[in-house]
């Protein structure tokens, strides 16, 4: 008989200024590549020349981003695809001014923590030092690199119908930065995904929901991994 194939890894790309801690038990035996380079192509780039064949991909706001056009560019090697607080909307001219005052601020000398806006991430802030340690992990080169990526991406809607594999979007009721339309839109472009709205959260869901969304990303990747053996039986 063929052998069983091995069910496809996960991986996990975290938000700006956000490190690995972001995923909390979500994050258990997933691997968790940085975003380090200063254009989306380039990110896409190296992901795909780091990582192995074929994988489950997710993303948290920039990460998601980087996941869209990863599977845009590469939808060989996505076997599922999870997107959480994103955004699949090319930058607004609000955004840039944004993230030029923030490489400013960079260049002047302050750190990456003081660059945390701590009131648009979190709904629930006794989660602050979190999402400050996160900051101080990433360090001050990387999200210069991060901030530059933002000003490079494009509309991914048009590619979102394309995707073929399972999907799930996850949205904070609450989140100021990536607000609940944003993942109805994307949901709503994505044959079968399916849309979870978490009523007690922001941004940062996965710091503020731990447990709900473990479940919910367990769940997700059980339906990729059962879609992946049934692929390999039928080739055989």
């Amino acid at each position: 008989m063929p052998a069983v194939p091995s069910s496809p890894p996960l991986v996990l790309l975290p938000g700006m200024n956000c490190s690995a801690r972001l995923w909390g038990p979500a994050g258990a035996g997933a691997l968790h590549p940085v975003l380090d380079r200063p254009t989306l192509d380039d990110q896409v780039e190296a992901l795909l020349d780091a990582l192995p064949g074929r994988f489950a991909l997710g993303g948290l706001s920039l990460g998601g981003i980087v996941a869209m056009a990863l599977t845009r560019r590469a939808p060989d090697r996505v076997a599922g695809l999870c997107l959480m607080a994103t955004n699949a909307r090319p930058p607004a001219p609000a955004q840039r001014d944004g993230w030029d005052a923030a490489l400013t601020r960079l260049d002047d000398g302050a750190p990456a923590r003081a660059l945390q806006p701590l009131e648009l991430l979190l709904h629930d802030r006794s989660h602050d030092d979190t999402a400050l340690r996160m900051a101080d992990e990433v360090g001050e080169r990387r999200l210069a690199a991060q901030l530059r990526l933002q000003g490079s991406r494009v509309d991914e809607r048009p590619a979102l119908p394309a995707v073929a594999v399972p999907t799930l979007v996850l949205a904070g009721a609450h989140d100021r930065l990536c607000p609940v339309d944003r993942h109805t839109e994307i949901a709503g472009l994505v044959p079968g995904a399916r849309l979870h709205v978490l009523p007690g959260a922001g941004h940062l869901l996965p710091v503020e929901a731990p447990d709900t969304v473990a479940t919910l990303v367990a769940g997700w990747t059980a339906t990729v991994h059962a879609r992946e053996r049934a692929r390999a039986a039928g080739r055989h």
